[in-house]
């Protein structure tokens, strides 16, 4: 049997559509995952949206509906990016399920049962937006412009809650990140973290009695779950927790958690805090992703007015085009921007004028000149150095991507591609079709190959396209002739308002 891989994105909160910033990290995830099912493991990628707070209660408010109705909406938009954007998940969970409900009761019950939940006043500052409380001493300013360290407004809040023994997992905490590095990656991330633990952490609140819409506390009515414990259970109720037979036991403990950089304290230190009390596995990583930002280096958010919706990128520039921009212009670990310039430079440099076109001119070639039958690859020193060549940058790019690197595998693979387009300029195959018709058959053969195993090389990257590539190429096995092929990246063509933010 496969062996198992688990990835999840963060479950998004969805009081707003999608930006591109959700877009980026689901498309980071599904690239994983395909590359990972390419390997020959049994993948589960999870996502979904996360409806409980304050916040979404405040929004729908502002909006004149009840909070559900607001959720089953705002959701579905999310539903839809993943889809749109090819986010091949295998689950899609929304906290408002019952299957989640029961999942986060499970683990309130576990870490109840090991003394870890006691019930106190809080008195503290509270972001609403981050769905988050915050020490006097992480926030920046003072009197009314307080903020929390993410720049969001804080509010002074006292009431009833539960609270989570945090305090008594430090020293665990800190073991876990020094015997496990790759727990938390990139290493910066790792070591805002450790540095942020071994500063002492208190006890954390939650519940919350200030608004009902959540998870009910078991067995403490006005009370409900404070956001995070329910929002990180979802990673279990993925694989079917509380259930501990099935896919629970496959798929548990995630390989990865990806999510962005903001929010690696909640699964870095809450999460495993909660885990460890509920004696369940740990995941084996958190990785915390850059910032896709602005032109102009700020980061998106509703109230900068930036927020960019990435179907419009999407409906735009196609939907492989923007996964490739993506994945090959961001070190991935680190911050990135992108505008519609550079999206249409880096297309038609890369995929429209070097791969498509190599695999255009080969195969029309084919189809012209040989009736489309699939020729041979030649047995020439040229030949077996070029396919050499695409197989060693078809490793390194594997190689990569095993490590996340995904920039630095599609240079390599790029590589390849160059390889590709010089060894056509240097064999001339029309310049062969009258004198050496055999000569031309094997380069254009041994072309075929080389273009079709960079198709698979860079399908987890742009699934559409490379599989129409692969369909076409293998429609000829056997001796059939292919169809008339159609360019795979058309040039991308400037907007007339590229001026403005993309």
């Amino acid at each position: 049997m496969a062996e198992p891989f688990y990835i999840t994105t963060a479950i998004s909160y969805p009081n707003g559509k999608p930006h591109i910033g959700h877009a980026y990290e689901a498309i980071a995830a599904d690239v994983i995952a395909r590359f990972q099912r390419a390997q020959g493991r049994d993948v589960r990628l999870v996502t979904g949206t996360d409806e409980h707070g304050l916040k979404m209660v405040q929004t729908a408010r502002a909006e004149g509906v009840d909070t559900r109705t607001y959720a089953d909406k705002m959701s579905q938009y999310f539903r839809m990016m993943c889809d749109d954007l090819n986010i091949s998940y295998d689950a899609f969970v929304r906290t408002t399920e019952q299957r989640h409900a029961d999942a986060s009761i499970a683990i309130w019950k576990a870490m109840e049962a090991a003394g870890d939940l006691y019930l106190d006043r809080y008195e503290g500052w509270y972001s609403v937006r981050d769905e988050a409380f915050y020490d006097e001493s992480e926030l920046v300013g003072e009197g009314d412009e307080r903020r929390s360290p993410q720049g969001t407004p804080v509010e002074w809040t006292v009431e009833e809650t539960w609270f989570f023994r945090l305090s008594k997992y430090q020293d665990r905490l800190v073991q876990l990140y020094r015997d496990n590095p790759a727990f938390i990656q990139p290493d910066s991330r790792r070591n805002e973290v450790v540095r942020f633990v071994e500063g002492g952490l208190k006890d954390l609140s939650v519940s919350r009695t200030s608004f009902d819409w959540g998870v009910p506390v078991p067995g403490s009515p006005g009370h409900v779950m404070y956001v995070w414990v329910d929002a990180l259970t979802t990673y279990m109720t993925g694989v079917g927790y509380p259930q501990r037979e099935g896919d629970y036991d496959r798929f548990w403990p995630a390989d990865i958690h990806l999510i962005g950089k903001d929010i690696v304290r909640f699964h870095a230190v809450y999460w495993p805090a909660f885990l460890m009390s509920a004696n369940l596995p740990l995941p084996k990583q958190v990785y915390g992703h850059g910032f896709l930002l602005a032109r102009g280096g700020e980061k998106m958010s509703k109230s900068a007015g930036n927020v960019v919706d990435p179907m419009e990128l999407a409906d735009r520039f196609g939907v492989d085009n923007l996964r490739y921009f993506l994945m090959r212009e961001i070190s991935f670990g680190q911050d990135g921007s992108y505008s519609a310039e550079a999206i249409v430079t880096r297309c038609n440099a890369e995929l429209a004028n070097s791969f498509g076109n190599l695999a255009q001119r080969t195969l029309s070639m084919i189809f012209k000149n040989l009736e489309g039958v699939l020729p041979e690859a030649g047995k020439d020193e040229a030949d077996r150095s070029l396919l050499d060549k695409v197989h060693s940058a078809c490793r390194d790019l594997d190689k990569e991507f095993a490590g996340l690197a995904f920039s630095q595998g599609l240079d390599a693979w790029m590589s390849a591609v160059f390889a590709c387009n010089a060894y056509v300029d240097e064999t001339a195959p029309w310049a062969l079709k009258k004198g050496d018709p055999e000569r031309m058959a094997a380069v254009l053969g041994t072309l075929v190959v080389a273009i079709r195993a960079l198709a698979v090389a860079v399908h987890p990257v742009i699934p559409a396209s490379a599989e129409r590539l692969i369909t076409l190429i293998d429609s000829g096995k056997a001796g059939a002739a292919i169809a008339q092929p159609s360019p795979i990246f058309p040039r991308l063509e400037l907007p007339e308002d590229a001026e403005k933010p993309a």
